[in-house]
């Protein structure tokens, strides 16, 4: 069984490239720097499906995806979930807080209304992620859709 990205994933994120064990989504919800780690692996849902290895390399681009956001867009808090209550495949979620954002102190989910990316915003935000990647073991998406 090869690795395919969940449907509500597919639909609610834009792919952004790959770090060697994971996919790096974004979330369409513009209002929050909101991204999403999606291990490359068929049929996992839970971290301890993994193998040790690639428990390790889930934590280690984790850390690093939680760091380079939390420097660049200067996070008042960094909220990390892997929830899967909706969509079953293992994916966790990297949210840069602010004490000013929408929802805040309050978990994002279910509380505002997903404000979309305008062109030139989602243009910008993505060129600033890659760049921010840039030293990074992450390879950024050339135009192809994640399956």
């Amino acid at each position: 069984m090869s690795f395919k990205l969940h449907p509500r994933l597919a639909e609610d994120c834009y792919y952004l490239g790959d770090f060697p064990l994971c996919a790096l989504l974004l979330s369409k919800d513009a209002n929050y720097p909101w991204y999403i780690l999606v291990p490359r692996q068929a049929a996992i849902s839970e971290a301890f499906q993994l193998g040790a290895i690639e428990q390790q390399q889930l934590q280690y681009e984790s850390l690093q995806l939680s760091q380079t956001l939390n420097d660049a867009f200067q996070a008042d808090k960094m909220n990390l979930a892997a929830l899967g209550n909706m969509v079953p495949q293992l994916h966790l979620h990297h949210i840069v807080r602010y004490k000013d954002d929408v929802a805040w102190p309050n978990p994002i989910w279910g509380f505002a209304d997903a404000i979309s990316y305008t062109a030139q915003q989602l243009q910008a935000r993505i060129s600033k992620t890659v760049t921010l990647l840039s030293e990074t073991d992450f390879k950024p998406n050339t135009g192809h859709c994640i399956e």
